[in-house]
C-alpha cells in the first residue's frame, strides 16, 4: 500500500558537505547521448556538471537529471542529461519542468510573508482568530496555534493529514478546510513548540491564508509569487496532462529498472509540495535570498522565514547552519514525491545557490547520488568563484 506522505529523505544535507567535500575526481569516458547546456557564460563550468550527469545517467543511477549554479543575477550554469520518460528517445533538456516536492514550502512560507507584511495576517495569528467558524468544531488543544509554529512545524500536529484524498466533491478552499476540521477533533497527539515536521501544517498555514483572503492558495501563490518573479513554468502536481510528454515524467525503480509514474499526491496537501517550475524559474525565486532588492518584499521578512526557532535548525520552509566553506549561513531543503527528488542548497556570503533535481526516486540511492553530485559541484565552484 503506496505510504501518502511529502518525504524529505534529507531536510539537512551540509552535514554530509562539511564532512566530505573530498577532492574532485575525473569522471571516465561516458557513451554520447542527447544533452542539453549552458553555452554562453559559465560553459565550462556547464560541461563539468555535464559529465557529472551523464555518469549519473550511464550508471543507471536516473532516467534524467539536472543541475545547476545559481547567482543573485544570472544562471551561471546549468546542464541537463538522461530522458524525459524511460522507454522514449526524448531528452530530458534544462527548460524541462521539476516537481520541486518539499523545496517548494519556502515558497508557501514566502508567499504567506506577503499577507504578514500588508498586516493581513501575523506570524503570531491564531488558527482561531483566522478560522473564527472553527470554534466549537475542533478540539481546544488546537486553538491557539499560531501561523509561525505552524511554518516551523512547532505546531503539534501529525506530519500528515488521515484523509488528504477525502471530500473531493468539494471546492479546493472547502475541501482543505473540510480536511482540518475532520483531523481536529480529537485532542492534540504532539507536544505545541516541540519540533515535529509536518506537511499537514503546511496545509494548514494555507488555510488560514485562504479564510483571510477568499482566495485559494494556488490563486494566491500566482499572483504573489509566481507572477511577480516571472515564474511563467510554474505549477502544481503532474506536469503532463492526459499523459502528454511534453514535460518529464516521474519514475519508480522496480527490478532494476527505472518506470514512468503518475502517482503525485493529493492536490489538498499542495502547500506541502506539489510545485514544479523550471530550473531557471526556481532560480528567480532563490534568488530573493541572494539580491538586495526584489519585487515582492522587504529583506525583513525574507530574514524572518530564515530565523531557526532555538537552537533547532529549521526556520521557515529552509534547514539553515553555518560552515566555514560557504563563509557562513547556508540554507537548504529537499524533497521528493517518491517519483521525483530535488534539493536545494543557497550559500548568500559566496552569492552562489546550487540545485539538482531528478526525475525519478529511489529509497536506496537517490539521496546519496544527488548529495554527491552536489558535493562535486559545489568544490568546483569553491575552486572558480573569484
Amino acid at each position: 500500500m503506496r505510504n501518502y506522505i511529502l518525504l524529505i529523505l534529507t531536510l539537512f544535507f551540509l552535514t554530509f558537505l562539511a564532512s566530505c567535500l573530498s577532492a574532485i575526481s575525473t569522471d571516465g569516458q561516458v557513451e554520447s547521448q542527447r544533452i542539453y547546456s549552458q553555452t554562453k557564460s559559465g560553459s565550462k563550468k556547464s560541461d563539468f556538471i555535464q559529465q557529472i550527469l551523464c555518469s549519473v545517467v550511464n550508471d543507471g543511477e536516473a532516467p534524467g537529471i539536472v543541475a545547476a549554479i545559481i547567482s543573485g543575477d544570472s544562471l551561471i550554469a546549468i546542464a541537463s542529461a538522461g530522458v524525459s520518460k524511460a522507454g522514449t528517445d526524448i531528452a530530458f533538456t534544462t527548460n524541462d519542468v521539476v516537481h520541486i516536492g518539499s523545496c517548494g514550502k519556502a515558497m508557501t512560507a514566502a508567499m504567506i510573508a506577503t499577507l504578514v507584511a500588508e498586516g493581513k495576517l501575523s506570524w503570531d495569528t491564531k488558527l482561531i482568530d483566522a478560522i473564527p467558524e472553527l470554534r466549537n468544531r475542533i478540539h481546544t488543544d488546537y486553538y491557539s496555534i499560531t501561523l509561525w509554529q505552524l511554518l516551523t512545524h512547532r505546531a503539534g500536529i501529525p506530519k500528515n493529514p488521515m484523509d488528504e484524498g477525502a471530500f473531493r466533491s468539494k471546492e479546493i478552499k472547502a475541501r482543505r478546510l473540510a480536511i482540518l476540521e475532520d483531523n481536529f477533533k480529537l485532542p492534540a497527539t504532539f507536544e505545541v513548540d516541540k519540533f515535529h515536521y509536518s506537511n499537514f501544517g503546511y496545509m494548514i498555514a494555507a488555510c488560514m491564508a485562504e479564510q483571510i483572503t477568499g482566495d485559494s492558495w494556488e490563486v494566491l501563490m500566482k499572483q504573489r509569487l509566481f507572477d511577480p518573479l516571472g515564474m511563467s513554468s510554474a505549477g502544481f502536481g503532474n506536469p503532463n496532462k492526459n499523459k502528454s510528454t511534453d514535460q518529464p515524467w516521474g519514475h519508480n525503480k522496480y527490478v532494476g529498472s527505472w518506470w514512468p509514474s503518475e502517482a503525485y499526491y493529493h492536490e489538498a496537501i499542495s502547500p506541502a509540495g506539489r510545485v514544479y517550475c523550471s530550473v531557471t524559474d526556481w532560480s528567480k525565486f532563490i534568488s530573493l535570498w541572494l539580491t538586495s532588492e526584489n519585487p515582492i518584499l522587504e529583506h525583513k521578512y525574507l530574514d524572518k522565514l530564515i530565523e531557526p526557532v532555538g537552537n533547532h535548525f529549521y526556520a521557515a520552509g529552509w534547514g539553515v547552519a553555518e560552515y566555514t566553506w560557504a563563509k557562513g549561513i547556508t540554507y537548504n531543503h529537499a524533497g521528493s514525491n517518491e517519483i521525483w527528488y530535488a534539493s536545494v542548497i543557497v550559500a548568500p556570503k559566496l552569492d552562489r545557490a546550487f540545485v539538482v533535481a531528478t526525475n525519478s526516486c529511489d529509497f536506496g540511492s537517490t539521496r546519496q547520488v544527488c548529495l554527491q553530485i552536489v558535493n562535486k559541484i559545489i568544490r568546483m565552484e569553491l575552486n572558480m568563484v573569484d
